[in-house]
């Protein structure tokens, strides 16, 4: 492997994806990225099917590929001990169960300040590598289900982002809406390196609703540069339906609640005077999620729950003093019961969750 920040690490966090592994590591290993060198490191953490074996064997057959065996901790440790065993000076993660297109990197890399970092500004000029420039390039993606797939990007215009406009269209307006300015996966971007190993200590292994925000949002509020590329539908997020309809989270509003508090220290670490609104709306629509949640997979008593979530008083204050602009249909019906907690219409929302499940299976 090259130096002086020639080189990309992608880290794959591998856990209990034995049957759809090679699909993604065959979509890194047919990266080429002129004017770079990449690594990828395979994390095993304490899988217990077949993916240990196979992650080895990968790395027999690419000296790119190299591989760190764990115990299980969970998605978060698990990317960490990538970040801790990467050389790169840019850093990038893809999921073991989606797959990204074989020019991801070749296309993302075009935008970095060492590259044609200015080409979406209008401008051509190539130059050496910036030390530790402080920059997210990011890609959008695809939700391939098994029976469709969709296209999704972010809310944000195409373009580069610095000095003022960073400042008042991205860190003012990162979180608090119904649909996000960008996304706060840590996959389908590239940042640098600073940028995630000066924030990691923000991220709990132990937390599991919402945990990619944690780095993200603090990566971005740290951040000199952004890119949004245009079209650029590289990365793959694998979504099955059927896994997912009817599963029911019983931490999720606990987890809403940790993820909360550690939402807005983020933003008074980091002195954002916007942030106290923006954690509050946030988690405005985060409570949506755990009503839905509830009403749709809970067992005996969800009604009870939905009703002690819409009326604690903590959650009751931060609802009145933090209205949010709501225009899916569904929730608009959860945001209606988040302030109107009725028997009946909570019953009701129910039976629309059942209704269009059945529908889907």
């Amino acid at each position: 492997m090259t130096g002086g920040g020639k080189l990309i690490s992608v880290i794959v966090p591998v856990y209990k994806a034995e049957d759809y592994l090679a699909r993604c590591v065959d979509s890194l290993r047919g990266q080429e990225c002129e004017g770079w060198e990449m690594e990828i490191i395979l994390v095993d953490d304490g899988s217990p099917d077949g993916c240990p074996a196979i992650c080895d064997a990968f790395a027999k057959e690419d000296d790119r590929i190299r591989v760190v065996h764990k115990e299980n901790g969970g998605l978060v440790s698990a990317w960490q001990a990538g970040v801790k065993a990467s050389r790169g000076e840019y850093l990038g993660f893809v999921d073991s169960d989606d797959w990204v297109e074989t020019d991801m990197l070749r296309n993302m890399a075009v935008y970095l300040s060492g590259g044609d970092g200015n080409r979406l500004a209008g401008k051509s000029v190539k130059k050496d590598i910036v030390k530790d420039a402080k920059e997210i390039i990011c890609c959008n993606f695809v939700i391939n289900r098994p029976e469709r797939e969709t296209k999704h990007y972010h809310g944000l215009a195409a373009g580069v982002y610095e000095g003022r406009q960073l400042e008042g269209e991205i860190k003012d307006n990162l979180l608090g809406h119904e649909n996000r300015r960008i996304s706060m996966s840590r996959c389908m971007k590239l940042f640098s390196r600073s940028l995630i190993e000066e924030n990691m200590k923000y991220c709990d292994p132990n937390v599991t609703m919402g945990e990619d925000v944690n780095i993200t949002l603090s990566a971005l509020l740290d951040c000199r540069r952004v890119v949004i590329m245009e079209e650029a539908l590289y990365y793959h997020y694998f979504y099955n339906d059927a896994s997912m309809v009817h599963r029911y989270d019983a931490g999720m509003y606990e987890g809403i609640r940790t993820l909360y508090r550690t939402i807005k220290e983020i933003y008074r670490s980091k002195g954002r005077e916007s942030g106290e609104g923006q954690a509050d709306r946030e988690y405005v629509y985060l409570l949506l999620l755990a009503l839905k949640n509830e009403i749709r997979g809970g067992a005996d008593g969800y009604g009870k729950r939905v009703r002690q979530i819409c009326r604690d008083t903590e959650n009751r204050r931060i609802v009145g003093e933090n209205p949010v602009k709501v225009s899916d249909k569904t929730n608009r019906m959860l945001y209606f019961i988040l302030k109107h907690p009725f028997g009946i219409v909570i019953a009701v929302a129910r039976m629309v969750f059942w209704v269009y499940d059945s529908r889907r299976t």
